[in-house]
């Protein structure tokens, strides 16, 4: 798996004459080596040369970490009294003048530090070739992406048995975060969000010392990441009897979402998605209250590409993983969000998300 995602980088190497590519996103370095690390302020680099194999640069600290999980036999680090960058010098091919980076991860200090031992003449981004390899998942990666959903949503079952009023927003963060250590996940794979009542119509809401209470609505938009993968998943409830208006926007978001998640299939549009969820919404006059995307691509990072909105014409091809998240958000009232993770098949669409999406009444 890991060679044939470096022949494919080597591929746009060759088409674009250059003499190597360096890698320096920790995902990407695990993506094409299946090594991870944060290096925090120190150097990481996966080096592929035109000729011969690739090489890896890793802080020493890594270096058994490095051999044990990588891919890539050659690996080369660096102390913390080193300079990083003659180790790269050394590294790559002689008399390298054209050189392909991440030009949207790299630093200007890092880029200047580079061009002096390095010399090139010409640096490329490798961005479009990297995005694309990742818009279309693996088998596997889809199995590490339905482990990250299953675990987001047990923590989701765990909390819900201590969401009831009175308690803060913040301590069912608590829990969550809990539940997802004690379930397995690495962690959170973005700020939990948990807003209660009026707060819900925030779409990035900060959650607080605010407590849940009667007759509003609670909502939870959470993920993990486990295993390199994320999940990312937006569930709301009734606590108590609430308001018919709030039954009627959450009856709303519903059918919005799955409007949009029965027109998933190959061929379909990115920007029919959208406007097929935003018909359902506009229906009903709540419009003006749906103001984000409908969704966005989802994988090894929580927000990656393709972005799905109404001015997206990319086509869905199999294999794409996205989200399909409405919401209405009405000021003083409160806000319903209902997100779903949806992966494209060769016929259709399949739901990996399985958290009942009925109104259910909480507390």
């Amino acid at each position: 798996m890991f060679q044939e995602r470096i022949q494919k980088l080597h591929d746009f190497l060759s088409k674009q004459e250059l003499d190597a590519v360096l890698i320096t996103s920790p995902k990407h370095v695990y993506y094409l080596t299946g090594f991870f690390t944060d290096p925090h302020e120190r150097f990481l680099g996966l080096i592929i040369p035109a000729e011969g194999e690739p090489s890896l640069i890793v802080p020493a600290l890594d270096r058994e970490a490095a051999a044990s999980a990588s891919s890539v036999q050659n690996i080369f680090t660096h102390t913390d009294i080193q300079n990083p960058y003659e180790v790269l010098k050394q590294t790559l091919p002689a008399g390298l003048k054209q050189l392909g980076i991440e030009k949207s991860h790299m630093t200007v200090e890092r880029y200047e530090a580079i061009g002096e031992v390095v010399g090139a003449s010409r640096y490329v981004d490798v961005e479009e070739p990297l995005r694309e390899m990742r818009l279309i998942k693996s088998a596997d990666e889809v199995e590490r992406m339905k482990h990250a959903i299953q675990l987001v949503e047990d923590s989701l079952r765990e909390t819900l048995k201590k969401a009831k009023p009175g308690v803060t927003e913040t301590e069912l963060v608590a829990e969550l975060e809990f539940q997802m250590k004690r379930l397995g996940a690495d962690g959170p794979s973005f700020t939990s969000m948990v807003l209660a009542g009026e707060k819900s119509a925030l779409p990035h809401g900060k959650p607080g010392s605010r407590q849940v209470q009667e007759g509003e609505v609670l909502l939870f938009d959470i993920g993990v990441e486990a295993n390199g993968y994320v999940s990312d998943i937006t569930r709301t409830f009734a606590v108590g009897e609430i308001s018919e208006q709030l039954r009627e926007i959450y009856e709303t978001v519903l059918a919005a979402n799955e409007a949009a998640i029965a027109q998933v299939r190959p061929g379909v549009t990115f920007a029919h998605l959208d406007q097929t969820a935003r018909d359902v919404i506009a229906a009903k006059g709540y419009g003006e209250y749906f103001m984000h995307r409908l969704g966005h691509g989802l994988g090894m990072d929580v927000h990656e590409y393709p972005s799905v909105h109404g001015q997206n014409q990319e086509t869905l091809r199999p294999g794409m993983v996205f989200t399909i998240e409405p919401g209405i958000y009405v000021p003083g009232v409160g806000g319903v969000r209902i997100e779903d993770n949806v992966l494209v098949t060769e016929t259709g669409v399949e739901v990996m998300t399985q958290f009942p999406k009925q109104l259910t009444v909480i507390g």
